[in-house]
């Protein structure tokens, strides 16, 4: 089994990764199973770098907010701002301060100098304003989609002022109270004014929608595509602070599946740019189901992967990472009857395995699920082998 299982495993580079598929995915998407190490930053780095140059892939996107994500994308296209600006107001839940995302950007944005528009890459945040634990208010997100379609649009056509926004907003802070995650009572998302929020942004998406040939003609495509991303986050941030207010059980449930449901549409959006090039944990990017234990219990959901291989097909593509070690958070050598021990024991220190011809190899054999002592490490889950297109082996690392 052991020379069937090395049968199976390549070095590290583009080649051995695009070698995984029929054809070039569409979707690209590459798991971490720890988030903020600069070892796994930087081979991701690499990687992306020569499927960049190598086979084409145009926009690179990462599991941080998408709407602060336009910061950067505008950096890395046009050079405005500083680095040091981009990397403080550009990614959401501290992913700015990683050394491996400011090098990602400062490449992207020395790659593009000199470059026309139609062969530079562009970057995207493809998670919502939020994280499990809250949500943003949703006034940035209005506000923007109302202003776009107040300067191209009668002003009879559109269900509300400005004015009326705000009002319905509110303070910002009743939105982003931290209390609300364990409180459903706190939360402002089932109240009248959550409610009238929810209608008039259905409409102004509606009125989007409605206005595309004129929009299309009357503005560029980047503003028009901003102002699709304003509306789904708009429309998709209020859903989730109206789950927020939820007292059933299935509470936790329907926040983690309206997260990666909004991870889905911006990935789906992503898409219709051309190829590109996905970064986020494994269990956003995998074909199954994703699951958490938590306070009330174990919580399953359709991650964002899931959601977009069903409607992609083989246009998605999903190599998950692994990891042998990570002895500064207690990750020690994992046991020989895991699949990160089985990958352990072969002498490379970092390759691209293909999943399906693994789980071959492995026949009858079923490798056990790694415990991990560290809640921020997720091990693979062997049940999900033939999910996988790859897998990509790192043995040892320490975060930094």
């Amino acid at each position: 089994m052991a020379t069937d299982i090395k049968d199976t495993i390549h070095a590290v580079d583009a080649g051995a990764v695009m070698r995984l598929f029929p054809a070039r995915p569409r979707l690209l998407a590459m798991g971490e199973p720890t988030h903020g190490d600069n070892t796994l930053l930087d081979l991701r780095n690499e990687l992306f770098r020569q499927l960049v140059e190598q086979e084409g892939y145009r926009t690179i996107a990462v599991e941080s907010d998408c709407v602060r994500g336009l910061v950067v994308d505008e950096y890395v296209a046009s050079g405005a701002g500083t680095l040091d600006e981009v990397m403080e107001t550009g990614f959401s839940h501290g992913w700015g301060a990683f050394a491996g995302n400011r090098e990602l950007v400062r490449w992207m944005r020395s790659y593009n100098d000199g470059r026309p528009a139609a062969e530079q890459v562009r970057f995207a945040g493809f998670d919502g304003p939020l994280e499990i634990t809250g949500a943003e208010s949703p006034r940035q997100v209005l506000t923007a989609l109302h202003g776009y379609l107040a300067a191209q649009v009668d002003a009879d056509l559109l269900p509300c002022t400005t004015e009326s926004l705000d009002r319905l907003v509110g303070d910002d802070d009743r939105w982003t109270n931290p209390d609300a995650m364990m409180d459903p009572a706190q939360s402002v998302g089932q109240s009248a004014d959550a409610r009238q929020l929810r209608f008039l942004a259905d409409e102004l998406v509606a009125l989007l929608d409605a206005q595309t040939p004129h929009l299309l003609a009357a503005t560029s495509p980047d503003d028009w595509d901003r102002a699709r991303l304003y509306g789904r986050t708009a429309t998709g941030l209020l859903r989730y602070h109206h789950a927020m207010a939820d007292t059933s059980p299935a509470r936790m449930t329907r926040l983690c599946a309206l997260r990666d449901l909004m991870m889905a549409h911006n990935l789906l959006a992503v898409s219709t740019r051309g190829p590109a090039l996905i970064y986020a944990g494994n269990s956003h990017l995998q074909r199954e189901k994703s699951s958490m234990r938590m306070w009330q219990g174990s919580v399953h959901w359709w991650s964002a992967g899931a959601l977009v291989s069903a409607q992609l097909g083989e246009q998605y593509g999903f190599v998950a990472t692994a990891l042998g070690t990570l002895r500064c958070q207690g990750v020690d050598t994992p046991p020989l009857d895991t699949v990160e021990g089985l990958l352990y024991a072969l002498p490379e220190d970092r390759c691209v395995i293909d999943a399906p011809r693994l789980a071959t190899a492995l026949g009858d054999t079923r490798p056990a699920l790694r415990v991990s002592p560290w809640f921020g490490y997720a091990p693979l889950d062997p049940a999900h082998l033939t999910g996988y297109d790859g897998i990509v082996f790192v043995k040892d690392v320490s975060q930094n």
